[in-house]
């Protein structure tokens, strides 16, 4: 099997993709490193490789957590298999 995106933690809300060329309506595979199980859905966007998709559908105002790490807030609601960047997620330092 091979993997398209990981996931360090299941409580985090993103996971990181790790192939080129993902297009939307692809479904993926993603690889939980801490529980050593897949995920496996349908992505809504293109996704760069190295870019982040939810894993979960994410609220507006929720924290976003990529790898135990707490990495911003949701301005904009986010569906799983969606792409998370700067158009739906802020930095909370300022």
């Amino acid at each position: 099997m091979s993997i398209d995106f990981v996931v360090h933690d299941a409580d985090d809300a993103v996971g990181v993709v790790v192939v080129e060329g993902v297009q939307a309506g692809q479904t993926l595979t993603g690889w939980v490193m801490d529980q050593d199980k897949t995920l496996q859905f349908e992505v809504k966007d293109a996704i760069p490789i190295g870019h982040k998709l939810a894993i979960r559908d994410l609220a507006e105002g929720e924290t976003v957590i990529k790898y135990s790490v707490d990495i911003g807030r949701v301005v904009k609601p986010v569906r799983q298999g969606e792409h998370v960047h700067v158009h739906n997620v802020k930095t909370k330092r300022w």
